[in-house]
């Protein structure tokens, strides 16, 4: 177990029952392997909902609005347009660097993983997106690690909502609708 998830633990509680996945059948569709600090997040948490605001997307999510396999699908799509009208993120302008989601929130900003070639998943970085506008944030750490590190307030975004994260902070697993 990472030091992230332990300190994500303490602050909420995992459900009793773990989410199995088929790992491989999943990276497969996606095109690419993904962190393994992730996987077991996923393991242990599933798709989930945190503070009343951020939610972690999952592959195979009973909710199809969080299935981290279409939300990834439909956001490879949209980006190459988003970038005719909006400056691309100075990470994002190295040739082979994108970005493949992994949570948003309630009112649409995005998190990705930032993906460089020939770096391993477990490498790869946070970017924060907002929802209606042109401004990106990069975090030097694991989506685990920036999950937990903004929850306990180590870390701020300026583009998350200033109400994240709520004390005393809330989770649910997401379900189908």
């Amino acid at each position: 177990m990472t030091n992230a998830l332990a300190r994500l633990l303490e602050i909420a509680p995992a459900p009793s029952e773990p989410r199995t996945k088929d790992w491989s059948e999943i990276e497969t569709t996606l095109g690419t392997e993904l962190p393994s600090d992730y996987k077991e997040f996923i393991r242990v948490y599933g798709g989930s909902y945190w503070d009343d605001y951020l939610y972690v997307l999952e592959p195979e999510c009973p909710n199809d609005n969080y299935d981290l396999l279409e939300y990834a699908r439909d956001q490879a799509e949209a980006l190459p347009g988003l970038w005719e009208f909006e400056k691309k993120p100075a990470e994002l302008e190295v040739e082979g660097n994108h970005v493949i989601p992994w949570a948003t929130t309630d009112n649409g900003e995005s998190l990705y993983w930032l993906v460089q070639p020939g770096q391993s998943p477990d490498q790869w970085t946070v970017m924060v997106n907002e929802a209606r506008g042109g401004r990106w944030e990069h975090f030097p750490m694991s989506c685990t690690q920036f999950l937990a590190s903004s929850l306990n307030g180590e870390i701020q975004s300026n583009i998350l909502s200033s109400l994240y994260p709520q004390t005393p902070h809330e989770f649910s697993r997401v379900e189908m609708l």
